[in-house]
């Protein structure tokens, strides 16, 4: 009975320091409003609502009270969140409306009400909006494929927090990749041969949303196709100028050969000729 009483006293004391410790995770696109709900039912004139904030570890502290219904303390009132707070006048929820990227962060409502205080965590977190997808031809690798049945596609995105990039044929996932780095465009490649007639589809997501660009792969692969004509007129024409070079360069050098020659030649003969002697005698 004495364990069993223990073992009762612990599970109250977890559930009790659970509920006081929750913290509530919210994920939420920016520019769309989120709203921080109480467990309160109703709300009196009386009450007192606080709202504490801390930013990515550094913490901001008191940012909003309100008494009486009405603000009497608003540090932050002029700075991120102005004009985007709403109080609901009867359960003390609030709400941020056209929420930023910057305002990601952990919150806490805390409300002082003549019964009790009562305390409500959330960890918001803000993404950016995603843009489709671009799918193009990877042109450096046109020339150098093996086979001219085949091409390289990248699928191409500009790099925003928390997203991954993904190659998918019909339902079933290829390949994907995730940078940190947020300066950088993220590409992923996949080699198509020109007949496949596979689906494919490139998807960039993150935690709340999806963007997704499907690939028409006689329409982009046509592409790799005029970069190798390209290539091969451009190759073509860069051999038959070197052949013209060297040939008009052995041109000159016989000729400038057989004027040295010709000018050797004429000077032995000038060295070799036999001069007669003239007397003129003078009566």
């Amino acid at each position: 009975m004495l364990a069993f009483f223990c073992l009762c006293i612990t599970i109250v004391n977890v559930v009790f320091s659970v509920d006081g410790d929750e913290v509530k995770s919210i994920s939420v696109m920016e520019g769309d409003s989120v709203t921080l709900h109480t467990n309160v039912t109703q709300i009196q004139t009386d009450d007192q609502i606080q709202l504490l904030f801390e930013s990515h570890g550094t913490h901001t502290g008191e940012i909003m009270k309100w008494a009486n219904l009405s603000f009497i303390y608003d540090v932050e009132g002029e700075g991120r969140f102005k004009g985007k707070l709403k109080l609901n006048n009867q359960t003390g929820s609030l709400t941020i409306t056209n929420i930023s990227i910057a305002d990601s962060g952990l919150y806490e409502l805390k409300i002082n009400t003549s019964r009790e205080t009562s305390y409500e965590r959330f960890n918001v977190t803000v993404y950016a909006p995603l843009t489709v997808p671009d799918i193009i031809i990877d042109s450096s690798q046109c020339f150098l494929l093996s086979s001219s049945s085949k091409c390289v596609l990248l699928c191409s995105v500009l790099n925003v927090r928390d997203v991954s990039l993904s190659w998918y044929k019909g339902n079933s996932l290829l390949s994907s990749i995730s940078v940190s780095d947020l300066n950088i465009r993220l590409s992923l490649p996949l080699e198509v041969k020109y007949q496949d007639t596979n689906t494919y589809s490139c998807v960039l997501n993150n935690p709340i949303t999806n963007q997704t660009q499907h690939l028409n792969i006689n329409e982009v692969c046509q592409t790799c196709s005029e970069h190798r004509l390209w290539k091969a007129i451009v190759f073509g024409v860069i051999i038959a100028i070197v052949w013209l070079s060297t040939i008009l360069a052995v041109a000159i050098g016989v000729i400038h050969y057989n004027k040295k020659e010709r000018n050797n030649s004429t000077s032995t003969e000038v060295n070799n000729s036999t001069y007669t002697e003239v007397t003129i005698e003078i009566m």
